[in-house]
């Protein structure tokens, strides 16, 4: 903190080796609300700030932090100080590991509005932002801990020997954040460091102010408390393509975790096996949730309309409905009342759950070909103001816009239904009549031929439909049944996924044992290694 104005605005140097470290370039970080009332007066105030023209200690309020630009000799410096921390922290007894989740769980709970609140001045819709910290406590609650515990090492004593099965860390995991939800996606990075990796984090130069607070307010001070080197951590704000050369090319680094589009993360993925890195890929999601004709439809319509939280632009939410005949006419009336009172508005607002959509023409471009498709425009489509007003001009908001498919097999000819959008649009297929034969196992192959599985729903009252559903559906990190489908649960995995979602290799995304790898351990006593090596052929020998 510096002396003036600054008293009351978050700043934040490079944190390597434990150190700060003030730089010479920053990136101010502006409320979002202020965004949203002057954007161009924000702006201006920004690049003041950023070129030197405006004293920091001269900034309005609405200006809440700023972070240093590291250069690539910090880049390199962090990966150095990790690799050194590695060893020690690898060493670590997994009780004490395992402790640091304890207390970072704990430090979460403690400033859990704070972390709210910087959230809501990023830009988050404050209900968004409670639901982010409800994220980050289940994945690291007590019944996760236990059951990640378990899986971590299991040992078996026989007369003459101690044999342990157990996940050993993989060495520096360098963490890639997304832009839209930084801080719950970077706070994955505890179950990596619980792995015994020492972990490096870039947060991104668009919005790095909540990485650099929330990690060194709540990860940096719970490895302190457990006696961890505090080099395990290091958090830069730096440019994303030399950062990411840099973590290719260094022999330091040993795993990327990974955030982004899927074009481009399996991209990304293949020049990280071919450099030697193993790849933590968290891609996009093209969620399918199925409703079938005895579901109670007031909740399955409930849980269709959080396709619309966040504007959609979070990857967790229901992209495609897939409902039964029967029921597709009802649902949709229900779904309709619901979008049109999903409204936009400033994120401290309690009712908001839009966000602003940069994209608006690719939005447009998505749905006409949709409509052109043969897609009917339920409701919604239209560009809206920050106070609800339709603006098709400078609205920064998009309506909750609903289509209706006719027909599964042809769905997928629409962008709209193959591939993630990230907008507030939720297309909803209906199966023709000449489908309705053997309809559940038609509805279960177009899910399992989605490209994509991160999470999969189905809305039923019927135990079989259940059970038949999920034993034969293969894609996605997490199955929900009558449940909501974007919400956090203990033990299950919060991310990871299967296809286009997680790329080869991918699967539901516990990071702990991604970012470490199997190791058999056996310790004996008073074993002749001859013995030892044809016990097994004398016992069958013998057996004969």
């Amino acid at each position: 903190m510096r002396p003036g104005r600054l008293t009351a605005m978050l700043s934040y140097g490079s944190y390597v080796d434990g150190q700060d470290r003030p730089g010479t370039q920053w990136v101010y970080t502006v409320r979002a609300s202020a965004m949203l009332r002057d954007f161009f007066g924000s702006v201006r105030t920004k690049r003041a700030l950023e070129s030197g023209q405006l004293a920091p200690e001269d900034a309005p309020e609405y200006v809440i932090g700023r972070s240093a630009v590291a250069d690539p000799h910090e880049v390199e410096a962090a990966l150095q100080s990790a690799s050194r921390a590695a060893d020690e922290w690898s060493a670590a007894p997994l009780a004490t590991r395992l402790r640091l989740v304890e207390v970072f769980h704990e430090l979460v709970r403690e400033k859990h509005d704070e972390i709210v609140d910087l959230m809501i001045a990023e830009g988050h819709p404050s209900a968004l932002a409670r639901w982010e910290a409800s994220g980050i406590l289940a994945n690291t609650a007590p019944e996760t801990r236990e059951f990640l515990a378990s899986q971590m090492a299991h040992r078996v004593d026989t007369v003459q020997r101690e044999l342990t099965v157990r996940r050993v860390a993989d060495g520096v995991v360098c963490l890639n954040p997304p832009q839209n939800a930084t801080i719950a996606n970077v706070l994955l990075g505890i179950w990596a460091l619980a792995a015994g990796n020492a972990l490096v984090v870039r947060a991104p130069k668009s919005a790095p102010l909540g990485v650099m607070h929330i990690l060194r307010e709540l990860i940096a001070p719970a490895l302190e408390a457990v006696g961890a080197p505090a080099a395990a951590l290091s958090v830069l704000c730096s440019d994303a393509p030399a950062t990411m050369r840099a973590w290719l090319e260094s022999p330091l680094v040993d795993d990327v975790m990974y955030f982004g589009g899927s074009r481009q993360g399996i991209e990304f993925g293949a020049q990280c096996v071919a450099a030697g890195k193993k790849p933590v890929l968290e891609l996009a999601g093209n969620d399918i949730c199925v409703v079938w004709h005895d579901a109670d439809l007031d909740l399955a319509a409930e849980a269709l309309t959080e396709a619309f939280y966040g504007s959609g632009q979070i990857c967790m939410v229901p992209n495609v409905a897939v409902v039964h005949p029967d029921v597709a006419d009802e649902l949709l009336a229900k779904v309709t009342a619901r979008a049109a009172a999903i409204r936009p508005g400033y994120p401290e607002e309690p009712g908001t759950l839009l966000s602003p959509v940069l994209r608006t023409d690719l939005f447009k471009a998505v749905l006409d070909q949709a409509l052109e498709g043969g897609a009917e425009l339920v409701c919604g489509g239209r560009r809206l103001a920050v106070s609800g007003e339709v603006d098709e001009v400078g609205g920064l908001f998009l309506e909750p816009t609903v289509v209706r498919v006719d027909g599964l097999k042809q769905a997928r000819d629409l962008e709209a239904v193959r591939h993630e959008t990230f907008f507030p649009l939720l297309p909803v297929v209906v199966p023709a009549p000449e489908e309705t034969e053997g309809l559940l196992e038609t509805v279960i192959d177009f899910v399992n031929t989605n490209e994509y599985g991160l999470r999969n729903s189905l809305w039923t009252g019927d135990r079989a439909v259940v059970d038949r559903y999920v034993a034969r559906v293969r894609g996605g990190g997490l199955l929900k049944v009558n449940d909501s489908h974007i919400g956090f649960l203990p033990v299950l995995p919060t991310h990871g996924g299967t296809g286009l979602t997680g790329g080869p290799g991918g699967e539901g995304n516990y990071p702990v044992l991604r970012t470490s790898h199997l190791q058999g351990v056996s310790v004996a006593y008073g074993v002749r290694p001859t013995e030892a090596v044809f016990a097994d052929l004398d016992k069958k020998e013998a057996s004969v």
